[in-house]
């Protein structure tokens, strides 16, 4: 009995089965009678908690700082500490996927200039359909923004196709300073290095076997996994197509990012 809820209720059973008075249960089982007596004044919060079983089933591996946001946003005016008190009460905490390797060494800081375009990372994502047929995406992502230019999930992708989806961003986004990406065979082939040469864009590989020199698409790959291809079924791949855009333009706004709900949510502490 280490909580005051713990030690009302030993008090009243106490008094129901034994017949004892209040002061006799209370120096039995050590708790004072004004804390027996009282009567919590706080506001009932049985609609805040629904919400925020809601909002987490929805998004399940938001944390509570990102629901705190998307609660404050809804107009709700509690503070982020109690926000957290329901969370962990609720049992909604995020359990985290723990990888199989970990890093070794230390890790030198990649210099990139901080502005939009600066630098691009291209990678590729792989999953199944429900019928167990495999398919990749290719993420295309604006190291300094955070914002994901593009997710194009297909069957096959060739260094043509590469180039073709990048020449429809830089005429939408303009050209960017550089582009990082491994040495696989669509980015490493002719067709993408006489789209480097006309574009006059410097590429640039990463090192063989050193992932994390590709860090910023690295970590988009993971949270797309984390959020949507670990929790969503892709029947085909119209169907992929549609809930992989719905997904990024959920993510691209400033405001959804996650840097950002921190910052938020000490603006509103």
């Amino acid at each position: 009995m280490v909580g005051p809820a713990a030690k009302r209720a030993a008090v009243a059973h106490l008094q129901a089965v034994m017949s004892l008075s209040e002061r006799r249960a209370c120096s039995i089982v050590g708790a004072d009678r004004k804390m027996i007596r009282y009567r919590s004044s706080r506001i009932p919060d049985a609609a805040l908690r629904g919400r925020l079983r809601d909002l987490a089933n929805e998004r399940r591996r938001f944390g509570y700082r990102r629901l705190f946001v998307l609660l404050r946003r809804e107009g709700e005016p509690s503070g982020i500490n109690r926000i957290y008190r329901l969370y962990r009460e609720e049992g909604l905490t995020v359990r985290k996927r723990r990888a199989r390797r970990k890093a070794v060494g230390t890790r030198a800081p990649i210099l990139v200039e901080a502005k939009p375009n600066a630098r691009w990372s291209l990678d590729f994502v792989h999953d199944q359909f429900a019928n167990g047929r495999r398919f990749r995406i290719l993420n295309i992502v604006d190291d300094v923004t955070k914002e994901c230019l593009g997710a194009i999930p297909e069957t096959s992708i060739s260094g043509r196709r590469v180039a073709r989806e990048l020449t429809a961003i830089v005429e939408r986004r303009g050209k960017p300073g550089m582009i990082v990406s491994d040495h696989g065979t669509e980015f490493t082939c002719n067709a993408m290095l006489a789209w480097c040469k006309d574009a006059a864009i410097d590429w640039h590989f990463i090192a063989p076997g050193k992932p994390m020199q590709n860090g910023f698409v690295e970590s988009f790959n993971g949270r797309m996994r984390d959020e949507l291809l670990n929790e969503t079924l892709f029947f085909d791949l119209d169907d992929a197509r549609a809930k992989i855009a719905a997904w990024v333009a959920d993510y691209n706004p400033a405001s959804q990012h996650p840097s950002v709900y921190v910052v938020e949510a000490k603006r509103f502490c």
